[in-house]
């Protein structure tokens, strides 16, 4: 299974107060990016019973900084948070968003 992409605010402003909801933001102009994306996608195909979706930052870029804003998490890309009951509890970017942090993060 791919990850989907966030394709309207609708769909966004449910990421942003769901129960539990990892939300990744990712640009295609970016290598890292890319690096963090294949570990993204490789969480999702692994099976994880994890509700999640994309964005990208810089196609949708007033999503992403509304992201921040709302979260009040600094914007980064790559980056990946956990939202549980609407609040980011967990947040990595760059290097530091692995298959193995994000099923870390996402456990329990």
């Amino acid at each position: 299974m791919s990850p989907r992409q966030i394709k309207d605010v609708t769909q966004l402003d449910a990421a942003l107060s769901a129960d539990r909801y990892l939300l990744f933001k990712h640009s295609f102009r970016c290598s890292i990016s890319t690096s963090a994306f294949k570990a993204y996608e490789a969480f999702v195909a692994s099976g994880a019973d994890v509700a999640t979706g994309w964005i990208d930052v810089v196609e949708q870029r007033d999503w992403s900084l509304d992201v921040a804003r709302r979260s009040g998490i600094e914007h980064a890309s790559p980056q990946a948070l956990w939202i549980v009951d609407g609040k980011v509890v967990w947040n990595a970017s760059h290097f530091d968003i692995t298959e193995a942090a994000l099923t870390a993060a996402t456990a329990g």
